[in-house]
C-alpha cells in the first residue's frame, strides 16, 4: 500500500504542486543537516498554502518550524505586508530553517523565534496584546498539543483557523490505553477541541508518501 500511496502523491504533485528550487532546497538542506524527516509532504504544504489564501490570511503562527519547509509554503500565501511567526525549540533545526528561509527570500516576512514554545508563547502574547493570528499551524511535540491549543485560542479571534498535524498516528489515536505520550497528547488535544464552545472542527485521515496520518482543522467561532 505504501508504494501505491507514494505513486499517487507523485502523480498529483507532478500535475498540481509547484515545488520550485527554493522549496526543494529546503527539503534537501534539512535532510543534509540530519533533521528528522517530519516535514509535510509537498501536497500537504500546498494544502496549507491554499487554506491560508482562501482565508485571506495576513498573520500566521506556526508552532514547530523544523527545517522551514511548511514555513515557506505558508509565507508564500501572505500579502506583502503579511507576517508569519514560527517557533522552534531546537537551535540546530532553527539554524537550518533560517538558512532555508533566507535562500527563499522570505526573511522579511518570517519571524523565527528560538526556544521552548512554552516560554516563547507567553512572550508573544504579551507583545501582541489584543491582536490575534488569522491562522495557527500546530506541528511540534505532540504531548504538548493541549498546551499549544490553549495558547492558540488566546492568540486567535473569531474567524481564525487552527490546524493540527499528525493526529492519526497510523490509527493509534483510537487506542485510549496507549502508553505513547504522543498518542495521548493528540487524544487530549482533539477532545478539548470537541468540547470547546468556540470551536467547530473536523479531522481528515491522509495517506501518501508520508504514510498514514491526518490532521484536525478547527474554526474559531463567535
Amino acid at each position: 500500500m505504501q508504494q501505491t500511496w507514494t505513486a499517487v502523491d507523485a502523480y498529483f504533485n507532478d500535475l498540481l504542486v509547484e515545488e520550485d528550487d527554493a522549496l526543494r532546497a529546503a527539503g534537501e538542506g534539512s535532510e543534509a543537516a540530519g533533521l528528522p524527516p517530519h516535514q509535510v509532504a509537498p501536497n500537504q504544504g500546498k494544502l496549507l498554502h491554499l487554506i491560508a489564501r482562501l482565508r485571506g490570511t495576513r498573520t500566521i503562527l506556526e508552532i514547530g518550524t523544523l527545517g522551514g519547509y511548511s514555513t515557506l509554503w505558508l509565507a508564500r500565501a501572505l500579502p506583502e505586508d503579511g507576517r508569519l511567526v514560527t517557533l522552534e525549540s531546537d537551535e540546530r533545526h532553527a539554524r537550518t530553517a533560517a538558512a532555508n528561509i533566507a535562500r527563499a527570500g522570505c526573511e522579511g516576512v518570517v519571524d523565527l523565534r528560538v526556544g521552548k514554545a512554552s516560554d516563547t508563547l507567553p512572550l508573544l502574547a504579551a507583545e501582541l496584546g489584543d491582536e490575534g493570528f488569522d491562522l495557527v499551524f500546530i506541528d511540534a511535540d505532540k504531548p504538548s498539543n493541549p498546551l499549544y491549543l490553549e495558547w492558540a485560542l488566546r492568540l486567535t479571534r473569531p474567524g481564525s483557523v487552527i490546524v493540527g498535524d499528525n493526529v492519526v498516528r497510523e490509527g493509534a489515536v483510537t487506542d485510549a490505553a496507549s502508553s505513547d505520550p504522543r498518542v495521548q497528547g493528540v487524544r487530549t488535544f482533539t477532545e478539548l477541541i470537541s468540547r470547546h464552545p468556540k470551536l467547530t472542527a473536523t479531522a481528515v485521515q491522509t495517506v501518501g508518501e508520508k504514510g498514514y496520518d491526518g490532521f484536525v482543522l478547527a474554526l474559531v467561532t463567535d
